[in-house]
């Protein structure tokens, strides 16, 4: 049902003056540009580090006793979740063994640690501290420090002292938030 409409030769001439030399589409299909790259922060991850860092580097010494058994729970954890945790019934996914380090060492190493396993999606993991048996120090040093660290760490949701297959009072299960 197309009407044929009736140009005057002149309006032809000069219409295709105006549009030049043209070819035809060799395809009917218009290729869309892929989409550009989400945008990142670009010192989100250094900025995050820096406040993991420096919030663990604050952490007040607890007199705590090699045998001595560990426990934290922040605000709004469930009760179900804190036992269960304790009773060592979530799955181990990732571990970090702090044995034979400094001070400084251990306490980096647990800061990029955490920070890991929350970017990777890591819910529980084991952190042996050791019992401070053979410490320096009249107090285990790592064990003394490491609670007041994991607390205050925003990622961190509780942790317990491992079942003796896991290491006992030497070791840590820790419960970490998701990713958001």
């Amino acid at each position: 049902m197309s009407e044929k409409y009736d140009i005057d030769e002149d309006e032809a001439e000069l219409f295709r003056a105006s549009v030049g030399k043209v070819r035809p589409l060799t395809r009917s299909r218009v290729e869309q540009r892929p989409q550009p790259p989400a945008p990142r922060a670009r010192f989100r991850r250094q900025d995050e580090a820096e406040v993991l860092r420096a919030t663990l580097e604050d952490a007040p010494e607890v007199e705590v006793e090699p045998g001595e058994q560990m426990f934290y729970a922040r605000a709004g954890v469930q009760h179900k979740v804190t036992r269960k945790l304790r009773r060592g019934q979530y799955a181990v996914q990732q571990a970090l063994d702090l044995h034979g380090m400094t001070v400084a060492a251990a306490r980096e190493a647990t800061a990029h640690f955490i920070r890991d396993c929350v970017a990777n999606d890591v819910r529980c993991v084991r952190i042996i501290h050791g019992k401070g048996l053979r410490s320096a120090e009249a107090t285990p040093a790592i064990k003394s420090r490491i609670g007041g660290w994991l607390a205050r760490s925003n990622d961190v949701l509780a942790y317990a002292s491992a079942r003796p297959a896991d290491g006992g009072t030497g070791a840590l299960y820790v419960l970490l938030r998701k990713k958001y």
